[in-house]
């Protein structure tokens, strides 16, 4: 596999066969890793991978990693993918691309409470590149990279330019604040204005609030749903 230069204030650490990025990178982070890690794991069908960050915002806030990260990942493949590929963000992580569920991002923390600031937080991502069932018309909505016109799309180009896209969101976010990543994410999102189920509720999307909480509507009532929701037990 050929090497990963990650930019500067990130590191790597590849693993191999089964073993999972995402939660090798909360263990590295528990034990006290820096910030800017990037645990990947490069397979011939799929792409992997987490980075640690070490917030020192609460806990609500330093969820906007999530975003981040998915705006990241989507100027990453926009800078390397035929311009004719779309790319789109589920509210819960998931990503799309030209219209087919393809991926997924997933965060942890050292915490759960809203209001604390946490020791860490990671945010993964996983990718398929090749389908897993050569018949793909079993799974009309579900695809893969090199399925999608990216054959040209070499996964360790690809993992580094999510790193410099979402280091550069990364900045933006720290010194404008969360407005331009509002912004950008707001553009990119899936299904908004649809039916949404999320957390066992259904719904219309209406949106998003400041802090990324998903709003929807149900008849009269709007509920809002935290970001921290997502948030997986380890």
């Amino acid at each position: 596999m050929t090497e990963v230069i990650f930019p500067p204030l990130m590191s790597g650490l590849a693993v191999t066969g089964g073993e999972d990025p995402f939660h090798t990178a909360c263990l590295q982070a528990a034990v006290g890793c820096d910030a800017g890690l990037v645990v990947h794991n490069l397979s011939p069908d799929s792409l992997s991978a987490a980075i640690v960050f070490a917030p020192e915002v609460a806990l609500q806030d330093a969820m906007a990693m999530l975003p981040v990260c998915g705006v990241g990942f989507q100027n990453a493949l926009g800078a390397l993918a035929p311009p004719e590929v779309a790319v789109h963000l589920e509210w819960g992580g998931g990503l799309r691309i030209n219209g087919a569920k393809c991926g997924h991002m997933r965060v942890a923390a050292s915490t759960k409470n809203p209001d604390e600031m946490p020791d860490w937080l990671v945010v993964g991502l996983s990718l398929p590149l090749w389908p897993k069932d050569d018949e793909t018309g079993h799974s009309p909505d579900d695809t893969a990279l090199y399925a999608e016109g990216c054959a040209d799309v070499e996964a360790p180009r690809l993992l580094e330019s999510w790193a410099r896209h979402t280091l550069n969101w990364i900045a933006r976010w720290s010194e404008e604040g969360v407005k331009p990543v509002h912004g950008e994410w707001r553009g990119l999102v899936h299904g908004m204005g649809e039916e949404a189920t999320q957390n066992g509720q259904t719904g219309s999307f209406l949106g998003v609030d400041e802090r990324f909480g998903m709003l929807l509507r149900q008849g009269d009532d709007t509920t809002l749903i935290p970001l921290t929701t997502l948030l997986e037990d380890l």
